[in-house]
């Protein structure tokens, strides 16, 4: 996963009345050949409000506009999520909206239903066509199957 995107590579999950610890391995992006390559989803100025892309991820990662939103919304995390470069944050913290106009996509918790679906859900039923990839989160295929895993413990 890319470390300049501020995803994380660390996370304190409970399970089993228990503290564990989930290391993976920060792959850079420059490494990857250009064909393996893929982007996590964006919903453009297009979007018309719909909701039918919502019920559709199976990340949680698609919310409402003005919706605050968390990395535990509908994964396995919890616990304290450490970002390797000295911040951290609690899994089930409200996160401040990415848009207040339209549904929006958190790129952290895409993975173009990559190990879930043949292709991304939101794209698929979408009326108007506006989830779209998004070009500042470029990630290989492998990357989307590890943020999957780390998500869904």
């Amino acid at each position: 996963m890319s470390p300049n995107k501020n995803i994380p590579y660390l996370c304190e999950a409970r399970g089993n009345n228990r503290f564990e610890s989930w290391f993976y391995t920060v792959t850079a992006l420059n490494l990857q050949p250009e064909k393996d390559r893929t982007m996590a989803l964006m919903i453009t100025e297009e979007c018309i409000n719909c909701g039918a892309c919502e019920p559709e991820c199976p990340n949680t990662a698609i919310y409402e506009p003005g919706v605050e939103w968390r990395y535990a919304d509908g994964t396995g995390l919890s616990g304290n999520i450490d970002f390797g470069d000295g911040t951290a944050v609690a899994a089930d913290k409200a996160q401040k909206p990415v848009s207040d106009e339209i549904y929006y996509i958190v790129p952290e918790k895409c993975t173009e239903c990559t190990g879930f679906h043949e292709e991304p859900q939101c794209a698929a039923v979408c009326p108007v066509d506006c989830c779209v990839p998004d070009p500042d989160y470029a990630e290989s295929k492998d990357d989307l199957l590890q943020k999957k895993e780390w998500m869904h413990l």
